[in-house]
């Protein structure tokens, strides 16, 4: 059983989280824990973190019974929406006015484990035969 986990109106552009987005999609969650913290140089690796960890907690709570180390969870989806901008004007040269946009973000991640994508895309194989 799959969750889902979202971060909403993140003050970064899509563009700067897409970059680490890309790094984790299709990673096994421990290994997007240790790509995460070796970029720790940018801003957006600790939200991502925080965002894993949230998608974590959430898988625990549907599913009771089963632990996370023995269920090999594995970032099955991610992806970067652009959130709302904030527009501005600086002033140019000659009169001129130039606009200023704060781009936003709006983040989903989906973890699963890696049991269930195997069961599920051996099915999609048989019905396209």
């Amino acid at each position: 059983m799959e969750a889902v986990a979202k971060l909403n109106n993140c003050p970064t552009s899509p563009r700067k989280m897409r970059l680490l987005a890309d790094l984790i999609r299709g990673k096994r969650v421990a290994d997007a824990f240790n790509i995460l913290v070796f970029n720790a140089k940018k801003e957006n690796s600790l939200r991502l973190e925080k965002l894993l960890r949230s998608a974590i907690a959430n898988w625990e709570q549907k599913n009771e019974g089963s632990r996370v180390e023995d269920s090999e969870l594995i970032v099955k989806t991610i992806f970067v929406d652009g959130g709302a901008m904030v527009k501005r004007i600086r002033p140019a040269p000659q009169g001129r006015a130039h606009r200023i946009r704060k781009r936003s973000n709006h983040v989903t991640l989906i973890v699963d484990s890696k049991a269930a994508v195997k069961v599920v895309s051996n099915e999609s194989i048989e019905k396209a035969n």
